[in-house]
């Protein structure tokens, strides 16, 4: 199956049959998640009858529990931004003295008491899910779904039994789940789904990885107090990610008092008297409460017997899909991480929209993955759209004109806090088209949502120059930077700096 955005593939159409066969469903659906509930709610808006099936809740996933809204409702996105929050106030606390405020007393945290209020929140946010699905007239089942043929589902139920259901076309939704690094003593780690509902705050931690997932969370459980040791195999986190912004957030997550160990890998985790240790291969060991593994997540499709029905999955165990999120048995589709395109909740929800609109709009879409907005919420945050300037070099036919700014933003010149915020945009120099910008700072993915949407309408460094800023701001500064910081030829040599 073609896979490249850049290269053209058309719907696969089965083979004609003298009969129409009846199906129970014009759409199955396996995987309650954002992609699958948004699938299968606009599909059933052009009229299709269509069922969803999700495994029991838990806020804990595995092979057997799960929950509708996914990761992203129940054990990502939303519970971690809760926990950002909790975190966050140490830091405020810290730096109101300056602007006058005396805290007399202690300032206590309670862990329990918050993880109790996430809980409430996701267990809420579950039964939202099912009443978005009862109200747009999908049918929804409790189980694990499998695919046995091209347009046939079995549905084991919580209680073992065994349902089948046949499908004019088949979605997967069913996304991704963390690993472990596969090391000796790798039993006693955690992955985030249990970071988030520890039953006590570690006082010491361990997080191995260097991703969106690692990075938060360090910052999570040291705004709590905690002791946190971050150790990841490259120089700086955030790979993938514009090379100054990650420096930028390596001086930050060190300045807010996380030891850094980069170029470091663990090799063992042992249980001894006073916690775990971990081994590292540069010869020391950390002796800590509990180990985090945020290195990476795998797409879940192991159990849902796809390859014997023919479709195709990639190394990593992801569904080939062509543009139109097609698997290479045609009446199978995917969306979300399942298929590791773009691994995004709000890309999950644009395949979904653009595989209802092609399937059952009759409006072939293939979804957009330009100028995607994406958040780090590190404290402070990282925030990015477009291109980064090593991606920019790579893919640039003219040079680019990069332009940099940093600065101590005005609350930390009262607070004293000394965290720089910085920003870049990238430039192509001889259309004047706004590449990508990037940020580390306060509420950098509110402001770069509004620069996305600048973006995908073609913004030229011209029209953000002549666009008056807001005052006092950071985001001013995206509109008043002028002065070219360098510039760069295709072949990567820094020509003006």
């Amino acid at each position: 199956m073609p896979q490249s955005s850049s290269q053209e593939s058309e719907i696969i159409r089965e083979s004609p049959k003298e009969e129409e066969p009846q199906y129970d469903y014009d759409l199955f659906v396996i995987g309650g998640g954002s992609g699958g509930v948004r699938g299968s709610r606009t599909a059933s808006q052009t009229g299709a009858k269509v069922a969803i099936c999700e495994l029991p809740y838990d806020p804990i996933s595995s092979d057997t529990r799960g929950g509708y809204g996914g990761t992203c409702v129940l054990r990502g996105c939303v519970p971690k931004k809760i926990l950002v929050y909790g975190s966050a106030f140490s830091a405020e606390f810290e730096d109101s003295k300056e602007f006058g405020w005396d805290i007399n007393g202690d300032i206590t945290f309670n862990w329990k008491r918050l993880v109790a209020n996430k809980t409430r929140e996701i267990l809420r946010l579950n039964g939202v899910y099912k009443k978005i699905l009862a109200s747009a007239k999908v049918e929804t089942y409790e189980g694990e779904g499998k695919v046995l043929d091209a347009h046939t589902v079995a549905l084991t139920t919580p209680d073992g039994e065994v349902k089948h259901f046949t499908a004019k076309h088949i979605l997967i939704a069913t996304g991704g789940r963390a690993v472990l690094l596969d090391i000796p003593g790798k039993e006693l780690a955690i992955t985030s789904d249990e970071g988030l509902s520890l039953e006590d705050l570690p006082k010491r931690v361990v997080i191995a990885g260097a991703g969106y997932i690692a990075v938060e969370f360090a910052g999570i459980y040291n705004g709590m107090g905690s002791k946190v040791d971050l150790i990841y195999r490259k120089p700086t986190p955030l790979t993938g990610f514009d090379e100054e912004m990650r420096a930028v957030v390596a001086s930050n997550l060190k300045g807010r008092g996380i030891n850094c160990h980069p170029n470091t890998n663990i090799t063992k985790l042992e249980k001894v008297e006073g916690g775990i240790k971990v081994t590292t291969d540069k010869g020391y060991e950390i002796i800590t409460d509990a180990v985090m593994f945020a290195t990476g997540r795998k797409p879940n499709t192991k159990r849902l017997g796809l390859e014997k029905v023919g479709v195709e999955l990639d190394s990593h165990g992801a569904i080939k899909v062509n543009e139109y999120s097609q698997s290479s048995v045609p009446s199978i589709w995917a969306v979300g991480d399942v298929t590791n395109r773009l691994n995004l909740t709000p890309v999950a929800l644009h395949e979904a929209t653009c595989f209802s609109k092609t399937v059952f709009g009759g409006q072939p879409t293939k979804p957009d993955y330009e100028f995607v907005a994406s958040a780090v919420f590190c404290q402070p945050p990282l925030s990015v759209v477009g291109l980064t300037e090593q991606k920019a070099v790579v893919q640039a036919k003219n040079d680019i004109l990069v332009y940099t700014s940093s600065f101590n933003p005005m609350k930390n010149t009262i607070s004293g806090r000394q965290e720089k915020t910085a920003m870049k945009i990238i430039v192509d120099s001889a259309t004047d088209k706004v590449l990508g910008v990037s940020m580390v700072g306060p509420d950098a993915a509110e402001i770069m949502q509004g620069v996305a949407i600048a973006l995908k309408c073609g913004a030229t460094k011209a029209q953000f120059d002549a666009t008056v800023g807001i005052h006092p701001t950071a985001a001013e500064e995206l509109v008043t930077m002028r002065t070219l910081t360098r510039r760069i030829n295709p072949s990567g040599e820094v020509i003006k700096n």
